[in-house]
């Protein structure tokens, strides 16, 4: 892991994620892409860990991709490095990713901040897809992202003029958890977090599978795997200790198992 780029605190049952190219407003490039990726698949394998913080700094969550990386690269050459693929790794975490966001999240930043579970953004954050504006289109999620939280005819406008979009905007067309003073994003994402990882693990993570079928796929696909996972939770040990303890007026105490 590079920890110059990607930095890390583990503070269990929570880990925080810190996005450190301060002096470029946390452009993605390649390396602090595989530094992130690391981080998080590090992360989600650690049974001390339920539940994972992405953020920057508070200028910005991060300002896009690293455009002096692509700029004089070919067709060929950008199939043929598939960056548009580097997220897989980051969707495919099974514990929860909690984006908090300040300042800036446009671009690959924005389409990082809609790939997490839950957004919490400051106030004065930015949002928004702007590549039209350099002759090129969202290319890891956006046009997908904003076209299934949002409908088409927004999801048009902002892909087609690329421009930014404010908290309170985003909050209101659905695609944020909470907005929050500047001061309070990370905190209120470190709590939203704890709160997370204080719920039965097995649930957690087959909660947050349902969510994103229905989210991905259709509503047949949705129905069938929220069906199969409410089902196999009745083999829990606490499926069983969570109704017990409901039933006893007792706080319960989770095992994972």
């Amino acid at each position: 892991m590079e920890e110059q780029l990607v930095l890390v605190r583990r503070e269990p049952p929570i880990a925080v994620l810190t996005l450190n190219r301060l002096e470029v407003l946390n452009a993605l490039s390649t390396g602090l892409k595989r530094a992130l990726e690391d981080a998080v698949e590090e992360l989600d394998a650690d049974p001390e860990v339920k539940a994972i913080v992405l953020s920057g700094s508070e200028r910005a969550f991060a300002a896009g991709a690293d455009i002096s990386e692509m700029a004089e690269l070919s067709a060929i050459e950008m199939m043929q490095m598939d960056r548009a693929r580097s997220w897989q790794r980051l969707r495919a975490a099974r514990k929860p990713l909690i984006a908090a966001v300040r300042g800036y999240a446009l671009g690959g930043g924005c389409e990082l901040a809609l790939l997490c579970d839950m957004i919490i953004a400051g106030e004065s954050a930015k949002f928004g897809q702007p590549e039209v504006k350099i002759g090129i289109i969202p290319g890891v999620g956006g046009t997908q992202y904003l076209t299934r939280g949002l409908g088409k005819w927004r999801a048009m406008e902002l892909v087609l003029t690329g421009r930014r979009v404010s908290a309170a905007e985003m909050d209101a067309m659905g695609l944020l958890t909470r907005v929050v003073p500047d001061g309070e994003v990370l905190s209120q994402a470190e709590a939203l977090a704890r709160e997370v990882a204080e719920m039965p693990p097995l649930a957690v993570r087959l909660g947050k599978e349902a969510v994103q079928r229905a989210f991905l796929g259709t509503l047949d696909e949705g129905l069938e795997l929220e069906r199969r996972n409410f089902y196999l939770l009745f083999a829990s040990a606490d499926r069983s200790e969570g109704m017990r303890a409901f039933l006893e007026k007792r706080p319960p105490h989770w095992t994972g198992t």
